[in-house]
């Protein structure tokens, strides 16, 4: 049996992503929380490079990176297949994780905002590139981006998306509007009650409560070097 270890943060969309593989999958694998503020020799040595988790560990090889470790799951362990094996449609995958990934940078912008109106230009943002997803990516009434079943977009994009939702209880705020996203709203429902994506996914007030004391410290953390 293959050695599996995944380095990560339980409450990191990123690290959502791969568990989600593995475990649509049925991949075997041991989970090793990692402290955001005090990362372990294991991992520094993995991901020199950018110190960051996820970190997949396949028979003491690393791979980086949330969406190529899902990648790499993918062509390890083929069934249940996440890419089209199509090369025009799995390029039309990686156009669109590539397009979600650039999201997160509004998401970053959006819990960093200092004032309201600071908040209120992150949301604009947010809600723009929405629309394209909306109008683009879900268009044509798929249960999922890949058909029937679960792919390698609904994998980016769930996380994506369950991270909203939870700016959404910390700050008060009505991102995902249904009135606004009535395909992207459908769409999510349909995807965090897949019965492995339920299971895999920590309970909504759990995030909450440990990501806002979490947020306003790293958001300290970095007003304190910005005066130095």
């Amino acid at each position: 049996m293959a050695d599996v270890k995944l380095h990560g943060f339980w409450y990191s969309p990123f690290s959502f992503r791969v568990i989600w593989a593995l475990n649509l999958k049925g991949i075997p694998y041991e989970h090793i929380e990692e402290d955001r503020f005090n990362k372990s020799p294991q991992l520094l040595q993995y991901n020199p490079v950018y110190k960051k988790t996820p970190v997949l560990v396949h028979d003491g090889k690393p791979i980086c990176e949330s969406m190529l470790i899902v990648e790499y799951i993918d062509e390890i362990w083929p069934h249940n297949s996440l890419l089209p094996a199509d090369p025009y449609d799995k390029a039309q995958a990686r156009f669109w994780v590539k397009y979600v990934d650039e999201m997160f940078s509004g998401i970053a912008a959006h819990f960093r905002s200092r004032s309201d109106e600071e908040r209120e230009k992150a949301k604009e943002i947010i809600w723009e590139r929405l629309g394209v997803v909306e109008d683009k990516c879900l268009g044509d009434e798929k249960k999922f981006n890949g058909g029937d079943t679960i792919n390698i977009v609904d994998i980016s994009l769930g996380s994506f998306v369950k991270f909203i939702e939870v700016q959404e209880d910390m700050f008060e705020v009505k991102i995902l509007q249904s009135e606004r996203f009535p395909r992207l709203k459908l769409w999510f429902t349909n995807f965090k009650d897949v019965p492995i994506i339920k299971e895999s996914t920590p309970g909504q007030e759990k995030l909450v409560a440990f990501l806002k004391p979490l947020i306003e410290k790293i958001m300290a953390k970095e007003r304190m070097a910005s005066l130095n």
